[in-house]
């Protein structure tokens, strides 16, 4: 598969303050690629490391040790930063910090005008960017009276009018209710599938990181296992050693003695079926 993001030995140390917050390294000698067009979920406990990697991929940050590439771009300098960041979009976990106009669509071109980008050009990506997260139809609405989860998705629409190729975001849905995130991840589910987007997607939720192509576990700063999330969840007893837990299907089939590493809910009603001779 093509790489569109290679790092190598990365590593990146916070200085100490002004107010007297003590100084400590995020993230220790991490090595991954993300390759183009694949769905990469990040999971870890707080403290991880699982921001500082995501501000590093997007440029936000430069390393302290290690490389950041980006198509070759390397994160050396504030000029490469703002080409990154023309590849690699970042959607953060607070929507209400990513808005910053006062009617939608105003919000959505936000982005492009700081690009440069013509006028004409500017109406076409924000009317197509709302279409794809279905917020087309709000588009003459203020945020602040949207949801949580219609925030979110054009705080999604930003990014994508921007073109860029990688979406990276930091728990999206951290602060959603279970209908506003289902309607995030779905977006999100569709941009990756549907239109070939590279995602980056950090997560606490166990049920979004099924939905990878691939999972990334993370504590003190290392990446310290990756694989498929039918590899990763199979493990259950390394995933709790580490902060984290399985997806909710997974932990009934567990406790119902079921050894086969269950997914999703479709999969979970599967074995119970066959369990019970096909009364489910």
């Amino acid at each position: 598969m093509e790489k569109l993001i290679e790092i190598k030995n990365l590593t990146y140390t916070y200085e100490p303050d002004e107010e007297g917050q003590t100084g400590y390294t995020a993230v220790k000698n991490v090595s991954l690629d993300i390759n183009k067009g694949e769905f990469v979920a990040v999971l870890g406990h707080n403290g991880s490391g699982k921001s500082t990697l995501a501000k590093l991929m997007n440029a936000i940050f430069e390393p302290t040790e290690g490389t950041v590439t980006v198509k070759g771009i390397p994160s050396v300098s504030e000029e490469n930063g703002d080409r990154i960041r023309r590849i690699v979009g970042m959607v953060f976990q607070n929507p209400d910090n990513q808005i910053v106009a006062t009617i939608v669509e105003d919000d959505v071109a936000f982005g492009p005008e700081n690009l440069g980008v013509e006028p004409a050009e500017i109406r076409r990506r924000v009317d197509e960017a709302l279409k794809t997260v279905n917020m087309y139809e709000h588009r003459e609405r203020e945020p602040h009276r949207l949801s949580g989860g219609q925030k979110q998705r054009v705080a999604i629409a930003g990014v994508l009018a921007m073109r860029t190729e990688c979406m990276i975001l930091d728990e999206p849905t951290a602060m959603l209710d279970p209908k506003g995130r289902q309607e995030v991840i779905n977006t999100v589910l569709r941009l990756n599938k549907e239109q070939g987007m590279t995602v980056v997607l950090i997560t606490h939720f166990m049920e979004e990181a099924v939905l990878a192509d691939r999972v990334l576990i993370m504590d003190g700063g290392s990446v310290i296992s990756q694989g498929t999330p039918r590899e990763i969840f199979s493990k259950p007893g390394f995933l709790r050693e580490h902060g984290l837990d399985v997806p909710q299907s997974t932990e009934l089939c567990l406790e119902l003695g079921i050894e086969d590493c269950v997914l999703t809910v479709d999969e979970c009603v599967e074995k119970l079926s066959l369990m019970m001779g096909g009364a489910v």
